[in-house]
């Protein structure tokens, strides 16, 4: 099944995609964020485009591992998602991946734009989740799209 990740931010949103397969993962775009409702929509209908089965929204919780502002706006995108598309829809713990996604661009010899990063980021939300279905996709399925870090 395709499963669409979505790296939220306040400036911008790094979406990426995987196969149906679920093996090979790309970045698939960079949207400008325009508050959560304009946001969704537009989510909404790249998951129609492509054919999405799934949605993982990445949830920037603080290094300490509590809510703040940037979570709680992801909460609310990763509801809208669920209720606009009705697709079961994960959040999963983003934290760091942004610089694991400006490692990966300067190991490549890229330069990690902004957008770039952005876009890689949400491929290693993508790459981080696939790995949990590939380890425990039962007790993943089974919560109706959980994740450690909250159900919807």
């Amino acid at each position: 099944m395709r499963i669409l990740a979505v790296d939220p931010g306040m400036k911008r949103i790094g979406l990426a995609l995987c196969d149906e397969l679920e093996i090979s993962v790309r970045p698939l775009a960079v949207l400008t964020a325009r508050g959560v409702e304009r946001d969704a929509l537009a989510i909404a209908e790249l998951a129609r485009a492509h054919q999405v089965g799934w949605i993982v929204v990445g949830l920037p919780l603080n290094m300490d591992g509590t809510v703040g502002p940037s979570a709680r706006r992801a909460r609310k995108l990763a509801h809208r998602l669920r209720a606009l598309t009705g697709l079961p829809v994960a959040l999963w713990d983003e934290r760091l991946t942004s610089v694991e996604a400006e490692m990966l661009l300067r190991e490549r010899g890229e330069r990690p734009t902004p957008e770039r990063v952005d876009q890689v980021a949400a491929c290693v939300i993508l790459q981080d989740f696939l790995t949990a279905l590939r380890t425990d996709r039962a007790t993943i399925e089974d919560h109706g799209a959980t994740s450690p870090e909250g159900t919807l």
